[in-house]
């Protein structure tokens, strides 16, 4: 509520929330998908044009009218509040499917306090023989897919649920609860601990990483940029929804926790810390993951080499020109790869060129990455079982701290709109997290990873770039870009640079503007999917979305956006029955329709020149009036 106490968050709380999973899986996912160094360039173009002045427009705001997304976007008017509804929305989609990957992490880990690891071998059937489709695969691609999921090959096979993962599930909400019991200072407390930890255990990481063998040639393959990857309009959409999805933008979560700030606090200079930090986190990881890459990658070739040597090692007309090779037990793979050009290729076998590049490129999707290839590799360290519960305690806090925010999005506007929810906030989170927990439990079927990347793909993203374009558009144009640096200025006591006028009003909508076509011509002209793994050939298939399940996704984006026009349609019909009963009687309003109006108090003509500011830093010579002030005015 407008009068509620609120106490200031804390920069590194902000940055809790906006660096999550995605800096771990999805940033190293897309930049090795993208072209390495090249996907970087792109990434740091779209996160100073279209990221870092967004993420500024939020925190400004959130901090200057100091309310949750619902109320910001009611205070330059109601017709605007739907917005705020919208975000309500998204961030409890975003919420259910998050927490499930929370619960994936809280299986691994519980799975790590093992010696070995029970992802290191393939199990055995009763007769001794190794299980089929872990031979045909990998342990780490079995056991994700059989033992922690136990997934089944398509969507359509619903209603078994999974009881681990359910159990994980259970007890990843808990923890939220817990965190969330008390608002926002309990879950601040928690996230001095989430917020650094994983910093910690990355560095560690690194350290280790840069020390085995194949390290250098894994971030030799991220950095080196391929340009022309740039021609690809697909790779411009990803790199700018990871620039989207990094910052939280559109959630309400920013502007949330923006709130609560001191009115004089800088949060321009917020916003440029937060964004680097953002950004050098994702560096970071993605250099953590490309060394342990790389040396996975190695070891591949490596054993490829071997087996190639040992396969031709009879042959005395080859063993004979290269002594050296086949008695070495410790051939690099440069001196196999010049074998291999000069005499391998020519042999009559099916010899491959154990090629480390070729390791490399073989693509892996976000959750294979932390949840198969990182676990492959883990198996390989010294003290396995140490370094994957590093691993995975590191995932499970990164995921809680941005799912604090995001639950933070949801609760704090709901709660300065209604009153009732305002009084009784513990009850609502208490609510709140048992009907996410009830609903989650679509999830926790053994087709519920398919669940999990529909609501990614579609429930979120969509919805998102809808709430942003408005967001932009309400700020720039209908409040006006001008009014709000003025605003801005106020409160900070310096004029921020003229160039964010430019930036709000042009470059940023018709970027995101550009995103969502292209994200609805891409629906429209190719059928959704899903990628399914077929247990007999113990492989990936690509699927089509069945028509139920398409019609559950549309669905899901129609929801989150339709409170958009429900409120504005509600407030347009409203002032025009008032109008119509003659309640607005034969007032001058300097601005009608319900938005906004001001009041003087002691120099009218003072007040009148700073009637355009909506910032509450002036509120001594003016304040904003709700609905029912404004008709008492009319009346006086």
């Amino acid at each position: 509520m407008p009068g509620q106490e609120r106490v200031s968050t804390p920069t590194w709380q902000r940055v809790g929330f906006s660096v999550g999973l995605g800096n771990v899986w999805r940033f190293p996912y897309l930049c090795h998908q993208n072209g390495g160094g090249a996907f970087m360039l792109l990434y740091i173009l779209l996160m100073l044009l279209v990221g870092v002045p967004l993420f500024f427009l939020e925190l400004a705001a959130g901090q200057s009218i100091r309310q949750g997304s619902i109320g910001v976007w009611k205070q330059i008017s109601p017709k605007l509040a739907g917005i705020g509804f919208s975000s309500c929305v998204v961030c409890f989609f975003v919420a259910l499917y998050y927490n499930v990957i929370i619960s994936w992490s809280l299986f691994y880990l519980g799975n790590s306090f093992q010696n070995p690891l029970p992802w290191e071998k393939c199990p055995q059937t009763l007769n001794g023989t190794m299980v089929k489709e872990c031979e045909l695969s990998s342990p780490t691609t079995y056991f994700w897919f059989r033992e922690a999921l136990d997934i089944t090959n398509s969507i359509n096979q619903i209603g078994e649920f999974n009881p681990i993962i359910t159990g994980c599930l259970l007890a990843a909400w808990a923890i939220v609860f817990l965190a969330m019991f008390k608002g926002i200072k309990s879950s601040g407390k928690v996230m001095y601990f989430s917020s650094v930890f994983p910093y910690i255990v990355l560095l560690c990481f690194l350290i280790r990483g840069l020390l085995l063998d194949g390290a250098s040639e894994g971030i030799i393959y991220m950095l080196y940029p391929k340009l022309e990857i740039w021609g690809s309009v697909k790779v411009w959409r990803q790199a700018a929804t990871q620039v989207f999805f990094a910052l939280g933008l559109g959630f309400g979560s920013v502007i949330a926790y923006s709130s609560y700030n001191p009115r004089k606090n800088n949060c321009h200079r917020d916003a440029l810390m937060v964004s680097s930090i953002n950004f050098l986190t994702s560096v970071l990881a993605s250099l953590v993951v490309f060394a342990v890459l790389g040396f996975r990658a190695k070891n591949i070739a490596l054993h490829c080499v071997r087996e190639n040597l040992q396969l031709v090692s009879g042959l005395s007309l080859v063993t004979s020109d290269n002594p050296h090779l086949f008695n070495n037990s410790d051939v690099t793979l440069e001196e196999y790869t010049e074998w291999y050009h000069s005499q391998g290729a020519q042999l009559p076998f099916n010899l491959s060129n154990c090629s480390l590049e070729t390791e490399m490129n073989k693509g892996v999707d976000g959750t294979g990455l932390a949840f198969i290839a990182f676990t492959e590799a883990m198996t390989q360290f010294p003290a396995a079982p140490f370094w994957s519960a590093m691993f995975f305690l590191m995932l499970l806090n990164l995921g809680l701290s941005t799912m604090f925010g995001t639950m933070e999005g949801m609760l704090t506007p709901l709660a300065d709109h209604f009153t009732a929810i305002a009084k009784h906030k513990r009850l609502f989170t208490v609510f709140s997290c048992v009907v996410g927990f009830g609903i989650g439990l679509l999830f926790t079927q053994r087709c519920g990873n398919y669940f999990v990347t529909m609501f990614d793909d579609y429930s979120a993203t969509l919805p998102l770039i809808i709430v942003v374009v408005f967001e932009n558009f309400s700020v720039a144009w209908i409040y006006g870009a001008d009014r709000f640096l003025k605003d801005i200025e106020k409160m900070l006591q310096w004029h921020p640079p003229l160039i964010y006028k430019y930036l709000w009003k042009y470059v940023c909508p018709l970027a995101m503007i550009g995103l969502l076509g292209a994200s609805l011509l891409n629906m429209f002209f190719e059928t959704p999917s899903y990628s399914a793994w077929d247990r007999d050939t113990a492989s990936k298939v690509t699927l089509a979305y069945p028509g139920w399940a398409l019609a559950l996704l549309t669905s899901l984006i129609i929801i989150a956006t339709l409170p958009v026009p429900i409120c504005y349609i509600h407030h347009t019909l409203l002032g025009n029955l008032r109008r119509s009963h003659g309640q607005r009687g034969g007032a001058n309003h300097s601005l009608e329709n319900g938005n906004y109006t001001w009041c003087s108090t002691e120099d009218p003509d003072v007040a009148a020149q700073d009637s355009t500011s909506l910032s509450p830093v002036a509120e001594e010579n003016y304040r904003l009036l709700n609905q029912e002030d404004e008709e008492e005015s009319s009346s006086v």
